[in-house]
């Protein structure tokens, strides 16, 4: 999730609405495979155990290791990546399980605390959370506060109504309807540049249309309030599964960038030993694993996990 790190009409469209809520409860590079892989994610599908690395767990500051666990802020409005279970509290999807395997290896019990998706890098940066687990690319205005291990690979990708009724083009979307995440780099960096090149060519601007959740911007676009949305590529592509083919992949995925996890800037032992962490369940295919079981393996890093790389 692309985020800058400086601090629903009628029966048919709340039957799409509740298919996308459904999907929510059960379940974002270059061009890639993702753009016809609409396969479902498995969640009851199993892994193998992890275990601890004494080393590796070494590094682990001691005021974390001194409770044992670790506390996440994480915006899980975000499926395949991070949303809530059916019990409507617990938070699941391909970065919470890999995430909680990356603290076993480090002997750490997981805390998640679902937060308003801008807010957790302020919230990292405050103390309240250890670590903010949320899709959050790396980019360079990220890096200069925070320390980021890199762990997945996505781009952006634009989705709109199954046959696209309004012949939206991403790179020509003046006077539409857009829907996105408040915060994401689609809001604050793609969405801005596309805004200028409109002003610039004499055209209507884009009508940006902010929503907080992720959730809430996909339901809009499914009840065909709004043309077109864009966010990372696997929830796009998850989002085209949920509505069973209610909305389309629209154009290709562009901007690749890295997943990172948000440490503290001072945190350099620990970001290593999430990063040795990784290293480990790539080596054992355990990442490869749990990405599969989220059907997000064309995501997988192509390289080693860095620190802000």
């Amino acid at each position: 999730m692309e985020e800058e790190s400086d601090v629903g009409k009628g029966r048919t469209a709340l039957a799409i609405m509740g298919a996308v809520a459904l999907a929510a409860g059960l379940a974002a590079c270059g061009e890639k495979k993702e753009d016809s892989n609409s396969a479902a994610p498995n969640p009851s599908a199993s892994v193998k155990q992890v275990t601890k690395d004494d080393a590796l767990a070494g590094k682990v500051p001691a005021k974390i290791k001194e409770d044992g666990k670790i506390s996440i802020g994480v915006d899980s409005t975000y499926p395949p990546n991070e949303f809530l279970d059916t019990d409507g509290k617990t938070v699941v999807g391909f970065d919470v399980d890999l995430f909680n395997a990356v603290a076993t290896k480090l002997g750490l019990k997981t805390e998640w605390t679902t937060s308003a998706f801008d807010d957790i890098i302020p919230g990292v940066q405050s103390g309240k959370y250890e670590a903010g687990v949320s899709s959050f690319t790396i980019n360079d205005d990220r890096k200069k506060n925070s320390l980021m291990v890199s762990y997945f690979s996505a781009g952006t990708q634009w989705v709109t109504v199954k046959g696209n009724p309004n012949k939206i083009n991403p790179d020509d979307a003046c006077g539409k309807s857009i829907a996105v995440q408040t915060g994401t780099v689609q809001e604050t960096e793609d969405l801005p540049k596309k805004q200028k090149a409109c002003k610039d060519a004499g055209k209507p601007e884009i009508k940006v249309a902010p929503y907080q959740k992720q959730s809430e911007a996909t339901a809009a676009v499914a009840s065909g309030k709004h043309d077109a949305m864009l966010a990372d590529s696997p929830v796009c592509v998850d989002a085209v599964r949920a509505t069973s083919g209610k909305l389309e992949l629209l154009g290709k995925v562009y901007d690749s960038a890295p997943y990172g996890y948000v440490l503290n800037k001072d945190q350099k032992e620990f970001a290593e030993a999430i990063q040795g962490a990784l290293k480990a369940l790539i080596a054992d295919g355990t990442y490869t694993e749990i990405l599969k079981k989220w059907n997000v393996q064309d995501g997988a890093l192509s390289g080693t996990p860095g620190i802000n790389p």
